[in-house]
């Protein structure tokens, strides 16, 4: 779900050409040297007893896991860290927005030579190609996260209230929501959660980057990216939504007390609220994300892949475990049964896997990955991420926090969104790498 990245990479060039050379730097596996143990840092729900029912049923090759925070709260700096000063683990989770950045700085190994036609040909063509930078392989895709908006079913029957398939029926029901109960809101506007925002302009159209030649070319103020600004601008201005920060405290007693009555997620987003509210099983419900003109869009929030670090000297033995994690389905089994998850795996074979082990009971019986398997087929395939998503983020997180907080800073989401865009040129400019128009 991106760009034909061999031609969108050219502008990493100068990153990129130091990497080729990184597979010298990966030792072989078990296969050749006995007994190896793995480190491997992520967060993913579930992943821990993935990486037990690995371990019982392997002998060559163990793993040692340790979730650290989620990449946006930490779990990112961490892992850049830890790689600057040389002792990074063997394996780490990273999303696909964030991919192309640990690329560009020298952070991961090419696994070219053992991600195989055969390899390729389980998984989504789509996130093959989002793991596909210069026309070298840099990951292993693990699944995908089409948008879904989850529902308080009991509070929407109670109240007579449609679930809405268009932002402009949202708003509507938003209305109705706060009228039924002034305390409580249809959704949240994560103001520190930047990818959230992104997969809305990513769903109404908007390309915020691409390339020409050698250059990269950002543009957040396209017609599409305006209307998702103005949009929020609107449900905020208007208190419609709550702005707590999100999987915080706040937002979790909200929806608790019932103050949030809905939860505009991803596909992981259904084992995240099974987790979170195990209490309130039987009450929520998914539907499709709305859209702007009824027609089914999504875009992708998050998504993880696993990759091999530039440290480690294990790569075949690192790539054979991704492999099994991604391809396995004693993997995903064990991942969706543990109750917290709901991965879309990216492998389509795993997802009748999946759906199997997913209890359905928290959603009234609900079939959701049927749900999962219709918003993936919706999600525009064209989108494209840049080189230097942590800066652009970090910017949004802060402006959006300003705005959220409705005093100082840019003072609106518009002038945030293009407050990101300026920081990221700042840096891509840094970085010696060309930018079109700017």
């Amino acid at each position: 779900m991106s760009l034909s990245w061999s031609r969108t990479t050219l502008a990493l060039a100068g990153g990129l050409t130091a990497l080729t050379l990184l597979t010298a730097c990966g030792g072989s596996g078990a296969g050749s040297e006995g007994p190896v143990t793995l480190t491997y840092w992520g967060w993913t729900k579930g992943t821990r007893q993935a990486v037990d029912a690995f371990n019982a049923a392997h002998r060559d090759t163990k793993v040692r896991f340790e979730e650290i925070p989620s990449g946006t709260a930490g779990g990112y700096a961490k892992i850049s860290n830890a790689v600057k000063a040389g002792n990074a683990p063997d394996l780490v989770s990273v999303e696909y927005p964030t991919l192309p950045e640990f690329v560009s700085q020298g952070a991961l190994q090419d696994i070219t030579p053992y991600v195989t036609p055969d390899l390729k040909k389980k998984l989504l063509p789509q996130a093959v190609r989002l793991t596909t930078l210069g026309g070298r392989n840099w990951a292993v895709p693990f699944d995908a996260a089409p948008q879904v908006y989850y529902y308080r079913k009991d509070f929407f029957t109670r109240h007579r209230l449609e679930v809405p398939q268009t932002w402009a029926a949202f708003r509507t029901t938003a209305a109705a929501v706060k009228k039924a109960d002034p305390k409580a809101r249809i959704g949240t506007f994560f103001p520190d959660d930047p990818t959230t925002f992104e997969a809305m302009a990513w769903q109404a159209g908007a390309h915020w980057f691409a390339t020409q030649g050698d250059s990269w070319k950002l543009d957040t103020t396209d017609p599409a990216t305006r209307k998702v600004t103005d949009y929020w601008q609107g449900l905020l201005k208007d208190d419609l939504v709550h702005t707590h920060a999100s999987f915080s405290p706040g937002w979790t007693n909200s929806l608790k007390s019932g103050g949030t009555v809905g939860y505009l997620g991803a596909s992981w987003g259904a084992g995240v609220l099974k987790g979170t509210l195990p209490d309130q099983s039987g009450k929520w419900a998914a539907a499709p994300v709305p859209s702007w003109d009824g027609t089914p869009a999504s875009g992708m929030l998050g998504g993880s892949t696993t990759a091999v670090t530039k440290g480690s000297r294990h790569t075949e033995a690192a790539v054979r475990f991704a492999t099994w994690m991604s391809t396995s389905a004693d993997a995903v089994r064990a991942r969706v049964a543990s109750g917290q998850s709901s991965a879309y795996p990216a492998a389509a074979a795993l997802r009748p896997v999946a759906r199997q082990a997913f209890d359905t009971r928290y959603y009234g019986g609900q079939d959701v990955y049927a749900l999962f398997d219709a918003a993936a087929a919706s999600v525009d395939a064209t989108w494209g991420w840049g080189p230097a998503t942590s800066t652009t983020n970090t910017t949004l997180k802060d402006e959006f926090g300003k705005v959220a907080r409705g005093g100082g800073g840019t003072g609106s989401l518009a002038a945030a969104v293009r407050a990101g865009s300026d920081a990221t040129v700042r840096e891509l400019r840094k970085r010696g790498l060309k930018v079109m128009g700017r």
